[in-house]
C-alpha cells in the first residue's frame, strides 16, 4: 500500500538515515512520522524556530507493521514498549514494581518489525502514563486519556528495509508564529479534558495497577480490554 507521510523538524531531510536517531524515543531508534501534515508542522517547529513538514511516500505492502492500537494489544502494551525506552520519574516502590511488571508480561516484539504505529507520547501524555504506573488513574482512564487532545499516532519506520522504502516528495514551511500556540493549544486542551473527564472519576470496576499486580493479571484477562 502507498501512502504519504509526513517528518517534522527544524531540518530538510531529503533521505532519512537508518541507524540515527534517539534511542530514548517513544519506541527506540527510528524514523517518526504521521499521516496528518499539521501534527508534522507542531512537531517541526520550536518556541524559537521555524520547522519543516518533510513529506515522503513509502509502499509498506510488502512490510511488518506493528499496530499498538489493534484490537491484539492493550494500552498496557504500548506503555511496557515506552517504559523500556523513555525515561520515567518512577520514585515510589509501587511504580518500581509496576515496571517491572509490565515490563515481564505485556512485552511486545517491536524491534522485529519494520514499521510501528501507535501512540505518541507528548508532554501531557507522558504524564498520563506516569500516573497510571503511580496508580493514580486505572486502565480505563489511561486508554480514554490517551485520545484527549486528538494527537493522533505516530508511523516511525524501524529497519532498513523501511528506510528503503521510502521516497522524498518535498516540504512544507511551518511558522513557528502559527504552529508554536496550536502546539500548546493541543497540550493544554489534552490536560484539561484530563482532569475535568478523567483524573477524578473513578468507575466501579476499574482496574488499577495496584490490582493488577496483587492479582497477576495478564494480557488475556478481558478487564483490559
Amino acid at each position: 500500500m502507498s501512502r504519504r507521510i509526513y517528518h517534522g523538524s527544524v531540518n530538510i531531510i531529503e533521505k532519512p538515515v537508518f541507524g540515527l536517531g534517539k534511542q530514548r524515543n517513544d519506541y527506540g531508534k527510528g524514523f517518526y512520522c504521521t499521516e496528518d501534515i499539521t501534527l508534522a508542522k507542531e512537531w517541526g517547529i520550536t518556541q524559537d524556530s521555524n520547522g519543516y513538514a518533510n513529506i515522503y511516500e513509502i509502499n509498506d505492502g510488502s512490510l511488518s507493521i506493528l499496530n499498538l492500537n489493534s484490537s491484539e494489544y492493550t494500552i498496557l502494551h504500548w506503555l511496557s514498549v515506552l517504559l523500556e525506552n523513555r525515561i520515567f520519574d518512577i520514585t515510589s516502590p509501587l511504580a518500581h514494581e509496576a515496571k517491572d511488571y509490565l515490563l515481564k508480561n505485556f512485552q511486545v516484539p517491536y524491534n522485529d518489525c519494520d514499521i510501528i504505529t501507535g501512540y505518541r507520547a507528548d508532554d501531557s501524555y507522558f504524564s498520563f502514563a506516569q500516573d497510571f504506573i503511580n496508580g493514580a488513574i486505572s486502565v480505563r482512564q489511561l486508554g480514554n486519556a490517551m485520545k484527549l487532545g486528538k494527537l493522533g499516532t505516530q508511523y516511525v519506520l524501524k529497519s532498513q528495509k523501511a528506510f528503503d522504502s521510502i521516497s522524498y516528495l518535498g516540504n512544507e514551511i511551518a511558522l513557528n508564529s502559527e504552529w508554536f500556540s496550536k502546539k500548546e493549544i493541543r497540550d493544554r486542551t489534552a490536560r484539561r479534558q484530563y482532569f475535568d473527564s478523567e483524573k477524578n472519576k473513578r468507575q466501579r470496576g476499574d482496574l488499577y495497577i495496584i490490582q493488577i499486580l496483587d492479582e497477576e493479571i495478564k494480557a488475556n484477562d478481558s478487564r483490559l480490554r
